[in-house]
């Protein structure tokens, strides 16, 4: 005997169960007399034993045709289950999605697409985990998440031809000075040739912006203070102990006591690219696109504020 039924067949035969005859059943399942008694001989061929005992008024079941009928009721109930559950999934009433992510987005676009989305879309779970590029990648290619928050610079390595990328924005390199420091917006990098530098620990990208940008100006920077975090770089410039090149992003929500100053747009500081991705085969679901949607909404607020 062959473990596989034909589940059309199934329904039917619950069908007949349920009218108490093959021609009401067969109404039921919206086929013929003929098609339905000769699906139910082909499943009693399958089965090597009858399932309906034929009546002068109707049809009983066989002990056989029972076990198929209970089965073929909690498929069915599963199966209209199934269908609310994908109903609600395209209304946004209810889902999952896991995104990964990176601390300076986190704490400034993630953060305010997550405020706007879970008012929106309570009933969806957004599962969030924090990595480093290398690490997000990985958990892209594994199915860990199904979408990512990432970034790039012009020099950084291509990611896989197998991931699909989609645009949010650019984040611009800023100066980081202190509230009452001499410097005003449009600060050319020629001009900074004596300063003091703190920078992120220098195999971070951040600090080859920085080197980058000044030997294009012409002069190796003078750093005096290499820092894990970008909280330290602002508590650094706070207490005077120098300047620093930053993505915007990056201080979006800065102390007090220190300010964001805009280098010559003809000094080409370089900035990154903010970017979603997912796995190129992978289709979005409602809910990915709801996150999506909520993503670019919250980086234009952002870019319109600049």
């Amino acid at each position: 005997m062959r473990n596989s039924f034909d589940v059309v067949t199934l329904f039917l035969l619950l069908d007949i169960a349920e009218a108490g005859s093959l021609t009401g059943g067969a109404e039921r399942a919206n086929v013929t007399p003929s098609a339905a008694s000769q699906r139910i001989a082909r499943l009693e061929q399958e089965i090597r034993q009858p399932v309906l005992t034929r009546l002068p008024r109707g049809v009983r079941l066989t002990e056989a045709g029972e076990i198929l009928v209970t089965r073929a009721r909690l498929f069915r109930q599963e199966m209209r289950a199934a269908r609310g559950d994908l109903e609600a999934l395209l209304g946004l009433e209810r889902g999952t999605v896991r995104l990964g992510s990176f601390p300076t987005v986190s704490a400034s676009l993630l953060s305010d697409a997550l405020k706007d989305y879970h008012a929106h879309w309570p009933g969806i779970d957004v599962r969030v985990q924090s990595a480093v590029r290398p690490r997000l990648l990985e958990m892209l290619h594994s199915s860990e998440v199904e979408m990512a928050l990432l970034w790039s610079y012009d020099w950084t390595e291509e990611t896989e031809k197998s991931l699909a990328l989609i645009p949010l924005m650019e984040d611009e390199t800023v100066l980081l000075v202190p509230l009452d420091g001499p410097y005003i917006d449009n600060v050319a990098v020629a001009s900074l040739r004596s300063a003091k530098w703190i920078i992120r620990n220098a195999d971070h990208p951040a600090a080859e912006v920085l080197y980058r940008s000044c030997e294009t100006a012409g002069f190796t920077p003078n750093v005096v203070y290499e820092a894990h975090d970008y909280q330290e770089i602002e508590a650094m410039v706070a207490a005077g102990v120098g300047i620093a090149m930053v993505p915007r992003l990056a201080v979006a929500h800065h102390r007090p006591d220190v300010r964001a100053v805009r280098f010559l747009p003809t000094d080409r500081v370089p900035t990154r690219s903010i970017y979603i991705a997912s796995l190129a085969r992978r289709q979005y679901t409602p809910s990915m696109h709801a996150v999506s949607r909520a993503l670019h909404d919250a980086a234009d607020t952002i870019t319109a504020r600049r």
